[in-house]
This record gives C-alpha cells, sequence and structure tokens, in this order.
C-alpha cells in the first residue's frame, strides 16, 4: 500500500463503469458481455462500492441496450455491491416501464439500486427511435418527474406534454425508501442548477475536463444548499478514465501506447454528436457542448494528462482523487479502460492494484 496515510474527508465511495463495448467485429457480443461479468464478479471480489451499467443503441459503442435486464442478472451474480445504471436515456423509455422495471431491480437486488439517468445525446440513437433529440431535455424532466411521483405517492394520474398515464398505482415499490437513490447525467451549468434546486444530485461526466466538473460539483453545492436540500449527506458522482501504473513514467507510456492503438474516430464522430437531423447542426439544449462529440479524437495526450484523466502512479492517483473529494464529490467512478481492448487478466492485475493501493487511503 502507498505511504500516503488515510485522508480526513467523508469516505470517498469507489465504483467502476461497465460500457460492454465491443472493440471490433472479431469479438462476439457473447464474448463482450462475458468479459464485462467476470469484470464485474472482480468488483464484487475487490470490495468496490458499486458498478454501474451504460446504455446504448444501434452501435458497437456500448452494447447493452436494456440497463434493468442486465443488472436484474448481476443481482444475481452478486451479494453485496451496489448495481447502478449509468445512465438510463430516460426519452428513449417510457417513464412508467423506467419505474417498473427499476423497483423490480431494487427488490431482486435486496435494495442496491442506484439510478442513474440522463436525456441522451447520441444522434444515432434518437434518430433509430424515430425521436427529435431537441425535445430530449423536456422529455427527460417530464419522464422523470413522473418516475418520481409513481415512486412516491400512492396513485398517480399524469398528463403531460408527452406522456400519459392511467389511475396507476406502482407495483411491485422500490425496497429502497423513500426510493433508490438518484443522480443525472449533468455538467452544465444551466442544467446542474436545475436539479440542484430539486436536491437532485449529478452524476459528472468523463469528458468534461477538471475546471468544468469543479464549477459544477460548487455551483450544486451552493444553489441546493440554498434551497434547503441536505447537502452534507447527498452524494455527487463524478466519472472519469482511471489508470494506475507503479511509476509515473510506466503510467505515461501506457497512455502513449492506448492511444497509438485506440481509434478515436470509432467513438467521437457524426453518430455520437448530438446534431440534430433535421437541420444538420447542434440539437436545441446541447449548446454547451457543441463540437465536443466531434473533437474528442483530437485531444492530445498532455491535455488528457493535466486534465481529464485520474492517471499516474499511486501517490499521484491519490492526490487526484483527493482533489476530486475537494471539488466536493464522494463518489468516484472509475472507467479502466472500457473502450479500450484490454487482455482481461491485465485488466484485473489493473483493478486489483488500484483497490490495494489506492481505496485505502480514502476510507
Amino acid at each position: 500500500m502507498s505511504d500516503q496515510g488515510p485522508i480526513e474527508h467523508r469516505p470517498m465511495k469507489f465504483s467502476t463503469f461497465l460500457l460492454f463495448h465491443r472493440p471490433d467485429r472479431n469479438n462476439s457480443i457473447k464474448e463482450v458481455y462475458d468479459y464485462n461479468l467476470r469484470v464485474a464478479d472482480l468488483l464484487e471480489e475487490l470490495g468496490f462500492d458499486g458498478l454501474w451499467v451504460s446504455e446504448h443503441h444501434f452501435r458497437d459503442y456500448g452494447t447493452c441496450p436494456n440497463i434493468f435486464t442486465m443488472l436484474s442478472y448481476l443481482a444475481a451474480r452478486t451479494e453485496r455491491i451496489r448495481l447502478g445504471s449509468g445512465v438510463v436515456v430516460l426519452p428513449l423509455h417510457n417513464p412508467i416501464h423506467v419505474a417498473e422495471e427499476a423497483a423490480q431491480v431494487d427488490v431482486l437486488s435486496g435494495g442496491r439500486l442506484e439510478l442513474g439517468v440522463g436525456r441522451g445525446y447520441q444522434s444515432i440513437e434518437f434518430d433509430g427511435f424515430g425521436m427529435d433529440l431537441a425535445e430530449a431535455r423536456d422529455r427527460f424532466d417530464e419522464s422523470l418527474d413522473v418516475i418520481t411521483k409513481l415512486w412516491t405517492q400512492e396513485r398517480v394520474q399524469h398528463e403531460g406534454r408527452y406522456y400519459k398515464t392511467g389511475d396507476i398505482e406502482l407495483n411491485p415499490r422500490p425496497l429502497q425508501n423513500p426510493h433508490p437513490p438518484i443522480s443525472v447525467a449533468a455538467v452544465s451549468p444551466e442544467t446542474v442548477e436545475l436539479y440542484a434546486k430539486r436536491g437532485l444530485p449529478i452524476l459528472a461526466d468523463p469528458a468534461a475536463p477538471f475546471r468544468k466538473v469543479h464549477k459544477a460539483a460548487e455551483t450544486w453545492h451552493e444553489v441546493a444548499a440554498a434551497a434547503g436540500h441536505d447537502t452534507a449527506n447527498t452524494d455527487l458522482v463524478i466519472s472519469r478514465s482511471v489508470w494506475l501504473a507503479p511509476t509515473v513514467e510506466q503510467a505515461r507510456a501506457d497512455q502513449e501506447q492506448f492511444e497509438k492503438a485506440f481509434d478515436r474516430g470509432r467513438i467521437f464522430n457524426e453518430k455520437s454528436a448530438p446534431i440534430d437531423s433535421k437541420t444538420g447542426k447542434t440539437a436545441k439544449g446541447f449548446e454547451f457542448w457543441e463540437g465536443r462529440y466531434l473533437k474528442g479524437g483530437s485531444v492530445g495526450n498532455d491535455f488528457r494528462w493535466e486534465q481529464l484523466e485520474v492517471i499516474g502512479d499511486p501517490e499521484r492517483v491519490i492526490g487526484q482523487v483527493a482533489m476530486l473529494q475537494e471539488f466536493g464529490f464522494n463518489h468516484l467512478m472509475c472507467d479502466f479502460g472500457s473502450t479500450r481492448h484490454i487482455p482481461f487478466e491485465d485488466m484485473k492485475r489493473a483493478i486489483t492494484f488500484f483497490a490495494k493501493e489506492v481505496i485505502p487511503a480514502f476510507r
């Protein structure tokens, strides 16, 4: 373990992001699933606090179209680790189904569900479902309202702009009271303020640099506290690409090797960009991230090293995690290379090394 002693803060939680990415067509979907399930088993064994499963459609960039199906299976394979949705793209679903399926997972898992939700951004997904990406934020807000009502009220009848229900009583209801923790994917100032006023914690984007996530956490705490919410006992989650090596030199060499072998264009392209198919321009509500998804391939190693990733030797990584704590986050969602083709034994060594060298400094 590192020589650096325990850090005096509210304990940091550590979880891992599972994208279920297919690195190339030589891998079958079954192989992708088996690989990620082995990682999930390892996370439980090593004592990670949680794991998060992503939702994506119509691409190899994430081959899990239904998070709750996967989490139900993981609930049966595990006993302790918390199970997160990272994230459910609410505009692509009927909110009644989300409320029901999430509640069912919570019951099956013994109350281990963490519900991460977002409005989505990939044009290929919205076009595939025949939905207007410009409506994503409004659909998201209304859907989240319906879900929280179904979880907290005995009977609900909703008639809104996008969704309509009959007079219904949810069955089953979540095991956690009043419902599973909800985190909203958000970094842009207006989105952070919107959900902070409601006391809904944020889940910070892995592609946002440190200065932006710092501002997001600062804004969230200020606005939520001013609105009378309990910020001291609310988890703010930050997702980061994480890589730990025995030395700084080895970490930098690993990063360079990853990037040389990584075709970023398969991920950051017009399919992933929030482009309105009707206008060919950035969709309404996504102005804060304009160009980001197309420019992702041009971000250099130095920028990732200094501004984006949690990477280095144990001393450097512990310092970076402590920095995120100072920002106001207390839950780090680690992405140990979900988009890279890392053999399982190498991945196992990397995650185990992190669990032994970094996590104990925050307990």
